[in-house]
């Protein structure tokens, strides 16, 4: 596999990581699993989950750089991190809280940063 696809990949779990540590913690409240948490046990708790995240980021970001011999320049890695956040936020709230809705205007904020990637590649 090469490594764009491979920093792509990575990407993508990493996120996936970040997005519970970052959110997860909420619908575990939610569903009373954490309620009575105390903040320190909730921050200890995701920040465990976001040890998982950097597993998979730091990978990421070391094979897909251009210095290291990766296709990627460090505009592109983060411009396409930012998207692949987007896309992870979007599906994990859609399935984990009932309340997320997606507006028209959430729907362009989308499409622009799908544009900042066709702008960050170009030439």
């Amino acid at each position: 596999m090469g490594s764009a696809i491979t920093t792509i990949i990575l990407l993508v779990i990493s996120n996936v990581f970040m997005t519970f540590a970052w959110y997860g913690h909420l619908k575990l409240q939610s569903t009373g699993l954490s309620a009575n948490w105390p903040l320190y046990v909730v921050i200890l708790f995701s920040w465990g989950i976001a040890l998982l995240e950097y597993c998979f980021q730091v990978p990421a970001n070391r094979i897909g750089f251009e210095g290291n011999g990766g296709p990627y320049s460090l505009m592109q890695l983060k411009v396409m991190q930012e998207v692949v956040a987007l896309v992870v936020f979007v599906i994990f709230s859609l399935v984990a809280f009932d309340s997320f809705e997606l507006r028209w205007n959430h729907w362009l904020a989308m499409l622009l940063l799908v544009g900042s990637v066709y702008l960050v590649f170009m030439k």
